[in-house]
């Protein structure tokens, strides 16, 4: 359980709530600052043919994670299993340059994924504890605009550290930016009220712990929608080449910038008018966006694209994560949280090993998959609405005028 619901006319920006997202900040920019050079840089090792493992296996062992960071958030606490994420990137990310073999690369992929199997699901119960109900998706927003200028700095200067100095620099960096993020948290309050004391016992999964039936729904559009994710992360950096854009880091900032901007304006939405709702519009909008993305063949259409992808995502993120949350109970937060991210990681794994797939590094396959993620992007608000139908019926049944004789 966490400690005592906050009031509703809290203020949100306390500084336990800023230290989160400036933490949130410096691990974002820490593991995303690599994903637009990570393509070429396994090309350099010998293995371009491996392209779509590089987020594969990532997000393989995210999801294969998540039950037990779900678990020891419900049970030893929020701020240690962030703490246990962060110092992952930071060890991965100093070995980088050590393992250098096409087959060392890829382990440390693997054993990189645990960061974001364990710090994003303790972050969203901590900002679940800290607010009250009806500001949650206003909360996990506002949370989500550190994690969102990470996204928007990491890849740029990722790609301008390469450029100027080498891979290395960039490993380096990325450590240095992790280890800030282990140093604030180290200034975090806890919020569960009674933690347990860790013991090896806690780390064996029940059947019925590793998934949280309450976050089916949720996890259903989750695994649809970020398919697009997978897709764009292997695809994005070599379509920007192909259209003259050598910084390859400008897509991602270009898409986390309009995030950002959406989630400012935009951030208490889904607390006034619906999880829902707010996504129906999210998931029609990034079927949009990808394909515009399908058909980029200008540096325009390209930014077009990127700007209505990270305007849906903008929404699409906290909007899940809030509605996973209500749909739960408040003591298995962490496992509903967890949940919902094992949908994530296998949307992101699965768009990445499918378009690489489609893709073959042959720029005429790049239309082909985009549609495919735009097609399940629409099969999502397929399904939302078609949900959202079936609970206005079950609250407003239809009424029956009473005929006398």
């Amino acid at each position: 359980m966490s400690q005592s619901s906050p009031a509703i006319n809290a203020p949100l920006f306390t500084v336990q709530f800023s230290l989160l997202c400036v933490s949130n900040f410096l691990f974002s920019a820490s593991f995303t600052m690599m994903i637009p050079e990570l393509p070429a840089y396994i090309t350099h090792l010998g293995g371009a043919q491996y392209k779509g493992l590089i987020i594969a296996l990532f997000t393989l062992m995210a999801g294969i994670s998540r039950p037990f960071s779900g678990k020891l958030t419900d049970k030893v606490g929020r701020v240690p299993v962030m703490i246990f994420g962060s110092i992952i990137c930071v060890v991965c990310s100093l070995l980088y340059p050590v393992l250098t073999s096409v087959a060392g690369f890829l382990f440390l992929r693997f054993l990189h994924g645990f960061s974001t199997g364990f710090k994003p699901t303790a972050t969203s119960a901590y900002a679940a504890d800290v607010v009250h109900e009806s500001r949650r998706g206003e909360a996990l927003g506002a949370l989500s605009v550190g994690y969102t200028l990470g996204m928007s700095v990491g890849p740029m200067m990722g790609s301008y550290l390469v450029e100027l100095f080498s891979y290395n620099t960039m490993f380096y960096v990325s450590a240095a930016l992790a280890m800030g993020s282990v140093i604030i948290l180290y200034n975090v309050k806890e919020t569960l009220a009674t933690p347990q004391k860790f013991s090896m016992g806690i780390l064996k999964i029940q059947k019925h712990e590793i998934f949280e039936k309450t976050a089916i729904k949720p996890a259903i559009i989750m695994l649809l929608l970020s398919f697009s994710n997978g897709c764009v992360i292997i695809l994005a950096p070599d379509l920007s080449v192909s259209l003259g854009i050598h910084n390859k880091g400008f897509f991602f900032a270009t898409y986390t910038v309009t995030s950002l901007l959406v989630r400012l304006v935009a951030n208490k939405a889904s607390d006034k008018h619906g999880r829902v709702i707010v996504l129906i519009y999210s998931a029609i909008s990034l079927g949009i966006a990808l394909a515009v993305l399908s058909i980029a063949h200008t540096v325009l259409l390209l930014l077009i694209g990127a700007a209505i992808f990270g305007a849906s995502w903008g929404t699409i993120g906290p909007t899940i994560a809030a509605w996973t949350v209500d749909l739960c109970s408040e003591e298995n937060r962490g496992r509903a949280i967890g949940s919902m991210y094992i949908a994530l990681e296998a949307g992101i794994g699965l768009g990445a090993l499918v378009s690489a797939t489609i893709y073959q590094n042959q720029s005429i396959n790049f239309s082909k998959a985009f549609l495919l993620s735009s097609f399940l992007s629409v099969l999502a608000f397929v399904l939302l609405y078609t949900w959202r139908k079936q609970q206005i019926r079950k609250i407003s049944p239809p009424n029956f005028e009473l005929i006398s004789e």
